[in-house]
């Protein structure tokens, strides 16, 4: 008996039948945790949703609750994406989703923030942890949990180097990335600092959850700026670019799967060669920023 068969003639109830959901996204698929949690979280919002067994459910019952978020791409993009794995890889019951297709994502152009901006922004901080976070978002395009997740010994303050270690799925991916002499210096007095306050957390940032949630709330008010760790991710990509540095190496900073032959097979990643064009750029976000000068590097 296949799995289909087997789990949705007996596993009808939503209790049930999440764990088990749950347990082949980790261990079948090797995902996330956190694309663990959401694609259980989107099941779980469906099957709650019908009044029938599960083993009665059709494309019909998808098409009358997809319906209902037909103005918000998004939410509609997740839980399809959701309940494609769950009827189709999980259940083995492709027919039910075969025929929902993703809404089309637009180009929208990007208004990427300024560095006067930046420096305004971060005037408003008052807080050391706040400043340093800022300044290792802006100087290395990790992306939020990225940065949230390192623990004290993913620095190599000596290199100013980052080496992320918070993907355990196969969705996303990070090597290393580095920070500037700007960020370095303001680490090393919040190290201090958090050294006295936090010495029995490994983690760099320690942060409630709710108070992740209100970061540099009071800097936005004060400024009417909405920076978040993605637009802060946003300029190092263009201001590294404007800079003269290849794109494939930007996408291996930012933990991009490289996308061309060239930049998948015949280009050096090696942690002194990174470092060596980061530190040519001559990034900055405080100080003057001096007149670009390209970087030719050979892969």
């Amino acid at each position: 008996m296949g799995r289909s068969s087997s789990l949705v003639g007996h596993l009808l109830d939503v209790h049930d039948v999440l764990p088990c959901f749950k347990e082949f996204l980790e261990v079948d698929l090797r995902q996330s945790k956190k694309t663990v949690y959401e694609k259980t979280y989107y099941v779980k919002k469906f099957l709650t949703s019908q009044t029938k067994p599960l083993s009665e459910v059709t494309r019909e019952d998808l098409r009358s609750y997809l319906k209902n978020f037909l103005e918000d791409n998004c939410t509609y993009k997740n839980s399809l994406a959701s309940l494609k794995t769950f009827f189709r890889d999980y259940l083995q019951k492709s027919e039910v989703v075969a025929s929902f297709k993703f809404p089309r994502q637009p180009f929208k152009p990007k208004s990427i923030v300024t560095r006067e901006q930046l420096v305004a922004f971060y005037q408003a901080l008052t807080d050391l942890k706040e400043q340093a976070l800022f300044l290792l978002y802006a100087t290395s395009g990790l992306r939020r949990n990225e940065i949230l997740g390192l623990n004290v010994q993913d620095l190599d303050l000596d290199n100013c180097m980052i080496i992320p270690n918070c993907h355990t799925g196969n969705t996303k991916k990070s090597y290393l990335s580095f920070f500037n002499s700007e960020a370095l210096e303001i680490l090393k007095q919040y190290l201090e600092v958090r050294k006295a306050n936090n010495g029995h957390s490994e983690k760099l940032f320690p942060f409630a959850r709710q108070t992740v949630k209100k970061l540099w709330s009071t800097a936005r008010l004060k400024t009417g700026l909405d920076i978040t760790p993605q637009r802060l991710r946003e300029f190092f990509c263009m201001q590294m670019s404007e800079l003269g540095v290849q794109d494939r190496f930007i996408d291996a900073m930012c933990g991009r799967t490289p996308k061309s032959i060239l930049a998948r097979n015949y280009t050096d990643y090696n942690p002194t060669k990174l470092k060596s064009i980061y530190e040519k750029a001559h990034l900055r976000i405080l100080d003057p920023q001096p007149e670009p000068q390209l970087i030719q590097v050979t892969a």
